[in-house]
């Protein structure tokens, strides 16, 4: 039985995983410049932010649901404002070349990097609406009299969306050789360009 668990979770977390919105244009881009690690670890703070969602919509913490919910609003707002302002950065930023110096400011970027697509995802409550509903098809939404099935179907998620993240990563990764430096630096206007569209269509939704 808890083997049916973990596989329903791995599936419910690769179909939460898949929509590309903009942390999948902003994963892509990072594959694409600074290369697969890049875009894996910022995969993995989206992946954490669902584990996090997963978590709460498991065991029926509708006290944490309610904060995340009732500040929809602002947390909207935040996330818009966030995207506007990474989609400039990534419109302005250039390309580095390969140097000892580029390979030592990406080690420093990657935890920026892993907390901006947490941050992100983090700021679409509307995951909370989506597992607690799958969740309740499986019998097993506010599992408090099951935790361990609860803990293994969390678990599943995070290894579903971690297994999008990795075969999304390496889709981009065959395709980064055959770009020159000129042409990631188009990449770079237009991931730009479409991850501030994001924050200005989440900004007018607000009104």
């Amino acid at each position: 039985m808890e083997i049916m668990f973990f596989l329903k979770g791995m599936i419910v977390g690769f179909v939460i995983a898949v929509p590309v919105g903009p942390i999948g244009i902003l994963c892509a881009r990072r594959t694409l410049t600074h290369g697969r690690r890049a875009g894996f670890i910022s995969g993995m703070g989206a992946a954490t932010a669902d584990v996090f969602y997963g978590f709460v919509a498991a065991f029926g913490m509708a006290f944490i649901s309610d904060i995340f919910t009732g500040k929809q609003f602002w947390l909207r707002l935040a996330g818009g404002v966030f995207l506007c302002l990474l989609g400039i950065r990534t419109f302005i930023e250039k390309p580095e070349r390969k140097s000892l110096l580029s390979w030592l400011r990406k080690k420093k970027r990657h935890a920026g990097m892993y907390t901006a697509t947490f941050f992100l995802t983090l700021t679409n409550p509307m995951t909370i609406f989506s597992l607690s509903a799958i969740f309740a098809g499986l019998g097993l939404a506010g599992a408090t009299s099951n935790i361990r099935s609860a803990l293994i179907l969390v678990l599943g998620v995070f290894l579903g969306s971690v297994l999008w993240w990795l075969f999304f990563v390496g889709v981009f990764t065959v395709f980064r050789r055959r770009f020159s430096h000129h042409e990631l630096q188009l990449i770079n206007r237009i991931a730009g360009l479409i991850i501030a569209s994001f924050g200005v269509i989440a900004l007018a939704s607000l009104l």
